[in-house]
Parts: structure tokens; C-alpha cells; sequence
């Protein structure tokens, strides 16, 4: 079974930019309705796809510069990252499948 990942500023590098896997951030905030909502589909999305794409959680509140860095203006969002590089980004909650059918490409 995979876990998500909690990355922060100091380990964002390697966890996310120098991994060898795709990965999908979800940038996230504890008071964010829809962020604690999407937070079960992440896990199951984790246990499901962990082999194949990596799944970390950044707390914006924790890890402004990140945020900031990447232009997320609303919660939630989630970005693939692919060797590396930033790429499609996903605003909002959006059911596991949606997720997953972003993802699939990619891996």
C-alpha cells in the first residue's frame, strides 16, 4: 500500500522535482471544506496508483513559497509534475475517476 506524502520547502526537491515517478501534488489547507473532502479520494487514489505516480500533500499555510511558486490561487489544486517540470494543473475537488483518467497518461 502507497502513502501519501506531507512535503514541505525543504524536501519539495526531492520528493516531487527529482523523483523518477510522476507526481501529483495536492496543494491544501486544513480549512479548506473541499480540500478535507478530496483527502479520502487522494488516499484511495495513493493505495490504487502508488506503483505507477507518487502522491504528496502540501500544506499551503504551512509552505506559502511553494504556493506562491507554483501560481495556486484556490483550493484545492493539484499539479502533475513529470520529470521534474509542472504540468496540467487540476483546480477544485473533482471525484477519483476525473483524477485518474488526468493521471493515466502520464504513466
Amino acid at each position: 500500500m502507497a502513502n501519501v506524502v506531507n512535503v514541505n520547502e525543504t524536501n519539495f526537491q526531492e520528493e516531487v522535482l527529482d523523483s523518477s515517478k510522476p507526481v501529483l501534488v495536492d496543494f491544501w489547507a486544513p480549512w479548506c471544506g473541499f480540500c478535507t473532502k478530496l483527502s479520502p479520494v487522494f488516499d484511495e487514489l495513493a493505495n490504487e496508483m502508488g506503483d505507477k505516480v507518487k502522491l504528496v500533500k502540501v500544506n499551503v499555510d504551512e509552505n506559502r513559497s511553494l504556493a506562491q511558486k507554483y501560481g495556486v490561487m484556490s483550493l484545492p489544486t493539484m499539479i502533475l509534475f513529470k520529470n521534474g517540470e509542472p504540468g496540467e494543473k487540476l483546480i477544485g475537488f473533482m471525484p477519483k475517476q476525473a483524477i485518474a483518467a488526468k493521471i493515466s497518461p502520464l504513466v
